[in-house]
């Protein structure tokens, strides 16, 4: 067995020596190797300080900048590298200073006996999930970033998607049960039950699409189980510590609740195209039908399916019963979706805190899920809603549409400026996500104008960095300037996150320039009084008759942000080489 002994250099931050130390170990233990590692940071807590006497080891790696005693190393290997590099190749890096080449001159000498072969072991397999809110852009860019982070790494990876369509690509037991690690990159809630008994990484979309190397490095030097494999409900409890917190609960009820509103205002465009404007009046009419499954239908079950399920993200399937019933409550009681969430937290947090307190005996405890958790949490949400949540909200909510109706050109600009740019800020990030549900809840009441505003801005970021990309050609390269056409398609296609990879690459740069053309877009469409029935489609809606509400005005509002966003970018972005004709 081939003997290491790591020196971690004194440059090393302690989060740095703590990750190196738990990468070193986790590979040394799958690889068979002795393994001992030491700090020359004095206020590292992650290993042992190092010693002064020499060093028994066959090799040594030297971790950051330092130049220890030569006289510490004779008779072994030395080999120096990067904290980035260890962390990101632990397992390559062991296996080649095992297996090949003396240690430099000037610092050991060669080994007096050769190592011993060490059986070479296979790569290390990875499973993971990635879901976002919409589960369209976010969920697949993650996905993809993480197969290319460990092909890079050599690791084999089999990443299952939770889009909008479903599960792709499924997990299987086996595949689960035999990974050396998993990763749940995702801004929604996932049900991590499966993975009992593996190490288990949870991360955001964002980061597994911007440093995905990183996050399978941080994967791979978790501790692995050493006790019996965990129940569903410890995953359960392990995952709610590793959470992000309200955003993430709420993005789970927005990610449920979308393929509902966007299919009820889709038939309510239809029912208008199909019946006129009237046409919900006209009893028995094709139009009259559309308008009752759109309108009276789906738009009523928004509110309850976004209380349910950000219960859900909270409490797991106790908190589906009181968040439905809150999140009714609030839609009859006129608290709209503003009631909703207030529903929907209240049924996550008070069943997850009546599920961890209150203990029945064990020949009860059946009891527990189906009939004790589902009385007491909806009882006690149905009465807070009824006397201490529906009226206020609903006053609130009545004030703010009333509001909105009733504003000024002055006022409707500024409210544009500020949609436009949010959605801009971080292309389907939070910034974007609260612009959009913000829109989502107005247009439930019968508030359209920031639907039109949103969407509109939305658009224009991708939209304007592919007309970027044909007049003005020096400012990208060729891998940029041959992704226009598909980022293009996106943009028409409402989906923001195609400008993420411009962004990534020049950030101050490109999200200003970004901002302003959707701040433009935002701006003209509020303060031309147009209006958009449905709340998603791009492009594509704008052939559906009655959908939009001043369509000229609408569709120069997305000319004027593309045109902006070009032009800005035309101006500050550097030259790039063009290869030679």
């Amino acid at each position: 067995m081939a003997k290491f002994i790591a020196i971690l250099g004194p440059d090393l931050s302690d989060a740095h020596s703590r990750l190196a130390a738990e990468a070193l170990k986790a590979c040394a233990l799958r690889g068979g190797y002795d393994l001992t590692v030491e700090t020359q940071n004095p206020s590292s807590p992650a290993t042992e300080r190092s010693a002064p006497g020499a060093v028994e080891a066959d090799v040594v790696l030297l971790v950051g900048k330092q130049t220890p005693p030569a006289e510490r190393f004779k008779n072994s290997k030395v080999v120096a590298v990067s904290v980035s590099d260890l962390i990101a190749h632990t397992s390559q890096i062991l296996r080649d200073a095992a297996g090949a080449g003396a240690a430099p001159e000037a610092l050991a000498a060669p080994l007096t006996e050769p190592l011993p072969t060490l059986e070479k072991k296979p790569a290390a397999r990875l499973v993971a999930i990635t879901s976002c809110p919409t589960g369209i852009a976010h969920t697949f860019m993650a996905a993809a970033a993480l197969r290319k982070a460990a092909e890079d790494l050599g690791y084999e990876i089999k990443v299952e998607t939770q889009g909008s369509v479903g599960a792709k690509n499924t997990l299987t037991a086996e595949e689960i049960r035999l990974a050396d690690a998993a990763i749940i990159a995702a801004d929604t809630h996932v049900d991590t039950s499966r993975f009992t008994g593996v190490r288990l990484f949870t991360t955001s979309t964002k980061e597994a699409i911007h440093a995905g190397k990183e996050v399978i490095a941080q994967a791979l030097a978790l501790p692995q189980p050493t006790s019996a494999p965990q129940t569903a409900g410890e995953a359960r409890k392990e995952e709610q510590r590793q959470r992000t917190g309200p955003y993430k609960h709420l993005m789970t009820g927005v990610s449920y609740m979308l393929p509902i509103i966007i299919a009820g205002g889709l038939l309510i465009a239809l029912s208008f195209a199909v019946g006129g404007i009237h046409a919900g009046d006209n009893t028995g009419t094709l139009g009259w039908a559309l308008m009752q499954i759109g309108g009276a239908t789906a738009f009523k079950l928004y509110v309850p399916v976004l209380a349910a399920f950000i219960a859900y993200s909270i409490a797991d399937r106790p908190g589906i019963c009181p968040g439905l019933v809150g999140g009714m409550l609030s839609a009859t009681l006129g608290a709209g979706f503003l009631g909703g969430i207030a529903a929907g937290f209240l049924a996550g947090y008070l069943t997850k805190f009546l599920n961890d307190y209150i203990k029945l005996p064990k020949e009860l405890s059946g009891l527990k899920p189906v009939l004790v958790l589902p009385l007491l949490s909806t009882l006690i949400v149905g009465l807070t809603m009824i006397y201490v949540v529906g009226m206020p909200v609903k006053v609130a909510l009545g004030w703010l549409t009333a509001w909105l109706n009733g504003m000024q050109q002055s006022s409707a600009l500024v409210l544009g400026l500020l949609l436009g740019a949010m959605m801009a800020f971080d292309m389907g990030g939070p910034v974007n996500k609260a612009a959009y549900t913000f829109s989502l809840g107005m247009l439930a009441s019968n508030v359209y104008g920031p639907m039109a505003a949103v969407m509109a801005a939305g658009m224009t970021p991708p939209l304007g960095i592919a007309l970027a990309t044909v007049l003005f050609k020096k400012r990208f390269n060729a891998l940029e300037r041959d992704g226009g056409k598909a980022t293009a398609i996106l943009g028409l296609s409402f989906i923001t996150e195609g400008a993420i990879p411009y962004a990534a690459e020049d950030p101050f740069r490109v999200i200003p320039c970004l901002m302003a053309g959707s701040a433009v877009t935002g701006a003209i469409s509020m303060a031309t009084g147009v209006q958009l029935m449905v709340p998603h489609g791009g492009v594509f809606v704008l052939f559906i008759p009655n959908a939009v509400h001043g369509l000229l005005s609408y569709v120069g509002a997305l000319l004027a942000g593309t045109v902006i966003t070009a032009l800005a970018l035309g101006i500050v972005k550097k030259s790039q080489p063009l290869p030679e004709e």
